[in-house]
């Protein structure tokens, strides 16, 4: 197994896919390295390809009130998104680029050892859950993987746009709040 900084050099350099060639920075993620709870999303935006860090845009600052609302401090979780580079004009990743990257996503996840995982959005959700997930009708729910527990909610840029969700937005994170407090987390 690689170490962390193995692991991010590796990505640094990545040109498995053509979006090397149109990123600004390698997003690789952020956060606790031994955090119980890691939350996924789908690709880098904008302000992330920018910044090099995950969730700094508008998303992210809903992403923080949201996580701040249910007493879970950022500094606590490992945020990582499924690709490492931004897709252009934000459009959803090819599965080829998220073949490229899933390696380092779960490379990621094993240097981590989450308990918990939280799928932002549709996307990760199809990926690390089930391909065949509806976000509308299955957010909220409990699924067993493995060694950890999974659960997808909105992605925070969805809840920009459709402020109506965020109800259940709040609801699904009221729900991980309780399963982390089941598993003693």
């Amino acid at each position: 197994p690689m170490t962390w900084n193995e692991l991010e050099n590796s990505c640094l350099g990545c040109k498995k896919c053509a979006l090397h060639e149109t990123r600004t920075n390698v997003v690789f993620g952020t956060g606790n390295a031994n955090a119980r709870l890691m939350f996924i999303g789908e690709a880098p935006g904008e302000k992330e390809d920018l910044s090099g860090i995950p969730f700094v845009g508008r998303a992210g600052q809903l992403l923080d009130k949201f996580l701040y609302a249910v007493d879970i401090d950022r500094e606590d979780v490992y945020i990582a998104n499924i690709l490492k580079c931004r897709p252009p004009m934000n459009r959803d990743p090819l599965p080829e680029e998220e073949d490229a990257c899933i390696g380092y996503l779960r490379s990621q996840v094993a240097l981590v050892k989450p308990k918990i995982i939280v799928c932002l959005g549709r996307i990760a959700a199809k990926k690390l859950i089930d391909p065949d997930f509806r976000i509308t009708r299955q957010h909220g729910q409990w699924f067993r993987r493995g060694d950890f527990w999974m659960m997808a909610t909105f992605h925070p840029s969805a809840l920009l746009r459709d402020v109506s969700k965020r109800p259940e937005a709040f609801d699904d994170l009221m729900s991980l709040r309780a399963k982390m407090k089941e598993l003693g987390l």
